[in-house]
C-alpha cells in the first residue's frame, strides 16, 4: 500500500525528490476545475491503496510556480519522479486498464497481484478448495474490482467452475473498458464447456480437434476446420460451427487479420 500526500513548494523536495530515492513518486499536477481531473483523482486514489507508490498531488491554481517550473501545460498532467529525477507520465485521462499496465512498467505491483499469484500456486499444488476459499474472501473484499474480477473469472474458468465464471462475466458485460477481455473469456469458457458435452455425431471428432487447436493457440487450422464444418453440415450441433468460429472471432478480435480474412470465407460459404 501507498500513500498519498498534498504537495506545496514547502515540501516538494522533501516528499517528492527525496522520497523518489526509496519508490516511485507519481506526482499529479490538476486543478479543482478540471473536469478530467476529478475523473482521474478517485482511480488514482484507489490504485496507490493496491500498489506501493506515492501519490503526489499538486493543485496548479494553489502552486502555481510548481507548475511553472515543470512546464505544465494542461491538466491532469502526472509526472513520474525515481532517484529524484523527474520525467514525464501521460497527460490526460486513462482508463484504469491502460493505468495498471503503465504502473507495471515502473516495475509496481499491487498486493491484489501477490495474492493473486498465492492462489494459483495453491491451485496448481493441487489445493482447489483453499485457493477458491482465499479467492472468494478477497471478491468480498474487492466487491466492485473489476479487475480481480476478470481474474477470478479466469481462475474458475481453469479450474472448470464454469457456472461462477459464467456469473462473473455477467456481471461485467457491461464494463466498456473490459470488453476486450470479457469476450476473451467468455470465448474460453464456451470452449472449455464444448470439450465437456461430447456427441457420438460422425463429424464430433473433427469438432473437438478444432477445439483443442483453439485453446492451443492454433486459430488458422482451427478456423480452417471449423470452415469445412460449417460446408459440410449446418444442422450438426445446431450450427455449432459457425457459432464456434463467431466465438474465435471474439477471442482475436475484429481487427485481427484472421478475423477479417475468414469472416469473409465464412460469409461467401453462407450466402
Amino acid at each position: 500500500m501507498g500513500t498519498a500526500i498534498a504537495i506545496n513548494q514547502t515540501n516538494f523536495a522533501t516528499e517528492v525528490l527525496e522520497k523518489s530515492h526509496e519508490t516511485v513518486v507519481l506526482v499529479d499536477f490538476y486543478a479543482t476545475w478540471c473536469g478530467p481531473c476529478q475523473m482521474l483523482k478517485p482511480m488514482l486514489e484507489r490504485l496507490v491503496q493496491e500498489y506501493d507508490f506515492v501519490l503526489a498531488k499538486v493543485d496548479i491554481d494553489a502552486e502555481p510556480e510548481l507548475a511553472q517550473a515543470y512546464e505544465v501545460q494542461g491538466v491532469p498532467d502526472v509526472r513520474v519522479v525515481v532517484d529524484g529525477q523527474v520525467t514525464e507520465g501521460f497527460v490526460g485521462v486513462l482508463p484504469e486498464p491502460q493505468l495498471r499496465e503503465f504502473l507495471a512498467q515502473l516495475n509496481l505491483r499491487s498486493q491484489l497481484d501477490e495474492t493473486l499469484q498465492a492462489i494459483y500456486d495453491k491451485a496448481s499444488q493441487g489445493d482447489h478448495l483453499a485457493a477458491t476459499e482465499q479467492l472468494s474472501n478477497l471478491l468480498h473484499q474487492h466487491p466492485t474490482h473489476v479487475g480481480l474480477k476478470l481474474e477470478a473469472a479466469n481462475f474458475y474458468i481453469e479450474t472448470e467452475q464454469f457456472a461462477i465464471a459464467e456469473k462473473l462475466l455477467a456481471e461485467l458485460e457491461y464494463e466498456k473498458s473490459y470488453v476486450a477481455q470479457v469476450k476473451f473469456l467468455k470465448g474460453i469458457l464456451f470452449f472449455k464447456q464444448v470439450q465437456l458435452t461430447s456427441t457420438e455425431h460422425p463429424l464430433e471428432a473433427s469438432f473437438q480437434r478444432a477445439v483443442e487447436q483453439i485453446l492451443a493457440e492454433n486459430y488458422q487450422l482451427a478456423l480452417d476446420n471449423l470452415l469445412d464444418l460449417v460446408k459440410r453440415d449446418r444442422q450438426y450441433r445446431q450450427d455449432g460451427a459457425r457459432k464456434a468460429m463467431l466465438a474465435v472471432f471474439d477471442l482475436l478480435g475484429d481487427e485481427h487479420p484472421l478475423t477479417r480474412d475468414y469472416r469473409k470465407r465464412l460469409m461467401t460459404v453462407l450466402y
